[in-house]
C-alpha cells in the first residue's frame, strides 16, 4: 500500500529542488528533551537549512500555563508565525535536528490545529540533509511578515478533563508514545516529581517504532506503519488520542496516522507532565 497523504512527508531531494520556490517556507522546529544539554536555538544559529526560520515551541506557547509548551491562543499563534513570514498560501516544510522528526511533527500538528493544512515534514530531518552533504547556512533569514488566518480545529486536541472523563467512558483509545519502561512505570521520568505509570485503558506504542532504525530515523513505509499499528491493537475504528511526556512525540503518532489517512488523531497536549503531576488523575502501572 501507499501513503494516503504522501504530500505530508517530503524527501531531502524534493526540498533541495524547491529551496528557492516562492511559495515554500522552511521551518526548523528543533526542540530537545530536558537533560540533554543541547540548545536548539544555538544549534540553529550555527547550522540550518538555507532560508529556514526557527520555530520555538516554548515561545509559541501559552505563557500563563506552567506546563511546558502548551498550545497558545489562536491570536498568539497567528502573531508569532506572521512574524516568521509564515502565512496563508505558503507550503510549509518542517524539519528538526533530533532525528526522526519528533519535534518537527509537533510543529506540523500545531499548524494543522490552527487550520493550515499545507504543511509537511522533511523525512530524515537535518541529520539526513547533512549526511548527504547538502547546503547549510549560519545566518538566519529576515522574513517578510505574512498574514496568517487561524481556524482552530478543536477535534485535534484533548484536555486533561476530557481524558479523565474518557477513563470512564472509554470512547476513545489513548495511545502512549513513551518508551515501554516509562509506560510500565519501571523507569524514572525525565522531569522530576512525576508519578510513574500510564493512563488507565491506554496502549503503548513507542514513537521510535514508527521509524526506520537508520542513522536518520526516516519514516517507515505505509505497509510497515499499518502493521505496527495493528500489532499494537490500534485499528482506528474508534477515535484515537495520542499522549507522551509533554505533547511532542505524541505528534509522531498523529503524523503516522495521517500518512495512512487517519487525519483526526488528537493529541493530549498536557500529556504525562500534566497527568503525572496531579493527584486527581488515575494511574495504572501494569
Amino acid at each position: 500500500m501507499e501513503y494516503v497523504n504522501p504530500e505530508a512527508l517530503v524527501s531531502t531531494e524534493w526540498l533541495a529542488e524547491h529551496l528557492n520556490a516562492p511559495d515554500v517556507r522552511i521551518v526548523d522546529g528543533t526542540s530537545f528533551l530536558p537533560g540533554t544539554g543541547r540548545n536548539a536555538k544555538a544549534e540553529y544559529r550555527d547550522c540550518h537549512i538555507p532560508g529556514a526560520v526557527f520555530f520555538d515551541i516554548d515561545d509559541v506557547a501559552d505563557e500563563n500555563n506552567e506546563l511546558p509548551h502548551m498550545i497558545p491562543s489562536p491570536e498568539k499563534f497567528s502573531s508569532r508565525v506572521r512574524k516568521l513570514g509564515l502565512g496563508d498560501g505558503n507550503r510549509i516544510v518542517v524539519y528538526d535536528a533530533n532525528g526522526g522528526g519528533m519535534a518537527a511533527c509537533r510543529v506540523w500538528w500545531m499548524f494543522r490545529l490552527y487550520g493550515h493544512e499545507d504543511v509537511s515534514v522533511l523525512n530524515g530531518g537535518l541529520p539526513k540533509w547533512l549526511a548527504e552533504g547538502r547546503p547549510t547556512d549560519d545566518l538566519p533569514p529576515v522574513p517578510k511578515e505574512r498574514h496568517f488566518t487561524p481556524r482552530m480545529n478543536n477535534f485535534l486536541v484533548r484536555t486533561v478533563d476530557q481524558l479523565i472523563d474518557n477513563c470512564n467512558t472509554r470512547k476513545e483509545l489513548v495511545v502512549d508514545a513513551r518508551a515501554a519502561d516509562r509506560f510500565a512505570g519501571t523507569a524514572d521520568e525525565p522531569r522530576a516529581g512525576l508519578r510513574k505509570g500510564h493512563i488507565p485503558g491506554s496502549v503503548n506504542l513507542p514513537f521510535v517504532k514508527l521509524m526506520n532504525k537508520d542513522d536518520n530515523f526516516t519514516m517507515r513505509s505505509a505497509d510497515e506503519l499499518k502493521k505496527i499499528f495493528d500489532d499494537a491493537g490500534i485499528s482506528f475504528k474508534e477515535p484515537v488520542v495520542a499522549s507522551c511526556g509533554s505533547g511532542v512525540t505524541a505528534c509522531v503518532i498523529a503524523f503516522a496516522g495521517h500518512l495512512l489517512g487517519e487525519s483526526e488523531v488528537a493529541v493530549y497536549d498536557g500529556s504525562w507532565t500534566e497527568w503525572g503531576s496531579r493527584h486527581d488523575t488515575p494511574i495504572d502501572s501494569e
